[in-house]
């Protein structure tokens, strides 16, 4: 079982890999945003299998601080797309 999970981790590893590639070369802000939201997803999910596969619950705690960070990241980059070109606000 432990097997699997790694190699299910170091396959979502490669995922990860291949959104920071497209992160550094999406052609606009919103891609670079879904980069990022994708890699914080992803991050998110590998934590989380190498705290079950390795029986350190304190990884979860990284793993739900990092799903949190990038919410809160993509909250704030739409706020900021919403926003008019002259900076007003609601």
């Amino acid at each position: 079982m432990n097997t699997l999970v790694l190699v299910i981790a170091l396959f979502l590893l490669a995922n990860l890999v291949v959104a920071l590639i497209a992160a550094a070369r999406g052609p606009t802000p919103a891609d670079r945003m879904l980069m990022a939201l994708l890699i914080g997803t992803t991050g998110t999910t590998i934590l989380a299998l190498l705290a079950h596969a390795m029986h350190l619950p304190a990884l979860v705690d990284v793993a739900l601080v990092l799903a949190l960070l990038a919410a809160i990241g993509g909250i704030a980059f739409a706020k900021r797309a919403w926003q008019g070109k002259e900076g007003e606000h609601d």
